[in-house]
Protein backbone atom coordinates (compact mmCIF):
# COMPACT_ATOMS: atom_id res chain seq x y z
CA UNK A 1 0.00 0.00 0.00
CA UNK A 2 1.29 3.44 -0.95
CA UNK A 3 1.68 5.91 1.89
CA UNK A 4 -0.19 9.19 1.28
CA UNK A 5 1.58 12.37 2.39
CA UNK A 6 0.00 15.83 2.24
CA UNK A 7 2.11 18.82 1.28
CA UNK A 8 1.53 20.23 4.77
CA UNK A 9 3.36 17.17 6.19
CA UNK A 10 6.41 17.26 3.92
CA UNK A 11 8.78 19.31 6.09
CA UNK A 12 8.21 17.01 9.08
CA UNK A 13 8.54 13.95 6.87
CA UNK A 14 11.90 15.16 5.51
CA UNK A 15 13.26 15.78 9.00
CA UNK A 16 12.58 12.14 9.85
CA UNK A 17 13.60 10.74 6.43
CA UNK A 18 16.69 12.56 5.15
CA UNK A 19 17.40 9.98 2.40
CA UNK A 20 14.46 11.16 0.36
CA UNK A 21 14.18 12.56 -3.15
CA UNK A 22 11.29 14.22 -4.96
CA UNK A 23 10.04 12.89 -8.29
CA UNK A 24 7.72 15.16 -10.27
CA UNK A 25 5.91 13.13 -12.94
CA UNK A 26 3.98 15.98 -14.60
CA UNK A 27 4.54 17.04 -18.20
CA UNK A 28 7.11 19.53 -19.43
CA UNK A 29 4.25 21.86 -20.37
CA UNK A 30 2.98 21.78 -16.78
CA UNK A 31 6.46 22.56 -15.46
CA UNK A 32 6.68 25.56 -17.80
CA UNK A 33 3.19 26.97 -17.23
CA UNK A 34 2.27 26.02 -13.65
CA UNK A 35 5.72 25.96 -12.04
CA UNK A 36 8.25 23.57 -10.58
CA UNK A 37 9.03 22.55 -7.02
CA UNK A 38 12.39 23.78 -5.71
CA UNK A 39 13.00 21.01 -3.19
CA UNK A 40 16.76 21.62 -3.06
CA UNK A 41 16.08 24.42 -0.58
CA UNK A 42 14.48 21.75 1.63
CA UNK A 43 17.65 19.67 1.40
CA UNK A 44 16.49 17.09 -1.14
CA UNK A 45 17.05 16.57 -4.85
CA UNK A 46 14.28 16.79 -7.44
CA UNK A 47 13.93 14.64 -10.54
CA UNK A 48 11.57 15.52 -13.39
CA UNK A 49 10.46 12.39 -15.28
CA UNK A 50 7.09 12.44 -17.04
CA UNK A 51 4.92 9.37 -16.65
CA UNK A 52 3.46 8.47 -20.03
CA UNK A 53 1.68 5.73 -21.88
CA UNK A 54 4.86 3.82 -22.71
CA UNK A 55 7.27 1.80 -20.60
CA UNK A 56 10.09 4.34 -20.72
CA UNK A 57 9.13 5.88 -17.35
CA UNK A 58 10.59 3.02 -15.30
CA UNK A 59 13.67 2.81 -17.51
CA UNK A 60 14.36 6.53 -17.00
CA UNK A 61 13.85 6.20 -13.25
CA UNK A 62 16.24 3.24 -13.09
CA UNK A 63 18.88 5.26 -14.91
CA UNK A 64 18.66 8.26 -12.53
CA UNK A 65 17.41 7.06 -9.14
CA UNK A 66 18.81 4.30 -6.95
CA UNK A 67 16.75 2.22 -4.57
CA UNK A 68 18.44 3.41 -1.38
CA UNK A 69 16.42 6.64 -1.48
CA UNK A 70 12.80 7.01 -0.52
CA UNK A 71 10.85 8.75 -3.26
CA UNK A 72 8.10 11.32 -2.79
CA UNK A 73 6.13 11.24 -6.04
CA UNK A 74 4.18 14.30 -7.16
CA UNK A 75 1.93 15.28 -10.05
CA UNK A 76 -0.65 18.08 -10.32
CA UNK A 77 -3.33 16.78 -7.94
CA UNK A 78 -2.26 13.28 -6.84
CA UNK A 79 -3.71 10.97 -9.53
CA UNK A 80 -0.78 10.26 -11.85
CA UNK A 81 1.62 10.19 -8.92
CA UNK A 82 -0.22 7.33 -7.21
CA UNK A 83 0.05 5.34 -10.46
CA UNK A 84 3.77 6.17 -10.66
CA UNK A 85 4.30 5.28 -6.99
CA UNK A 86 2.67 1.88 -7.55
CA UNK A 87 4.86 1.23 -10.59
CA UNK A 88 7.95 2.19 -8.59
CA UNK A 89 6.95 0.03 -5.64
CA UNK A 90 6.50 -2.92 -8.02
CA UNK A 91 10.14 -2.37 -9.08
CA UNK A 92 11.39 -2.46 -5.48
CA UNK A 93 11.55 1.28 -4.74
CA UNK A 94 10.15 2.86 -1.59
CA UNK A 95 7.69 5.37 -3.02
CA UNK A 96 5.11 7.60 -1.34
CA UNK A 97 2.43 9.74 -2.95
CA UNK A 98 2.07 13.48 -2.35
CA UNK A 99 -1.70 13.23 -2.18
CA UNK A 100 -2.51 16.88 -2.97
CA UNK A 101 0.11 17.26 -5.69
CA UNK A 102 1.68 20.51 -6.83
CA UNK A 103 -1.57 22.44 -7.35
CA UNK A 104 -3.94 21.02 -4.72
CA UNK A 105 -6.75 18.51 -4.94
CA UNK A 106 -9.78 20.53 -3.80
CA UNK A 107 -9.42 19.45 -0.17
CA UNK A 108 -5.75 20.14 0.49
CA UNK A 109 -3.78 23.06 -0.96
CA UNK A 110 -0.88 21.29 -2.69
CA UNK A 111 2.85 22.02 -2.74
CA UNK A 112 2.64 25.48 -4.34
CA UNK A 113 -0.30 26.78 -2.30
CA UNK A 114 1.18 25.37 0.92
CA UNK A 115 4.05 27.81 0.38
CA UNK A 116 6.70 25.18 -0.27
CA UNK A 117 9.55 26.42 -2.49
CA UNK A 118 8.65 26.64 -6.18
CA UNK A 119 9.16 28.71 -9.31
Amino acid sequence: MIKQIKSSEIKNYLEENPKTILLDVRTEEEWKTVGKPQSESLGIKTFFITIGQDSSFIEKVKKDINKENQILVMCAVGGRSIIAANLLQNEGYIAHNISDGFSGNGQDPGWKNEGLPST
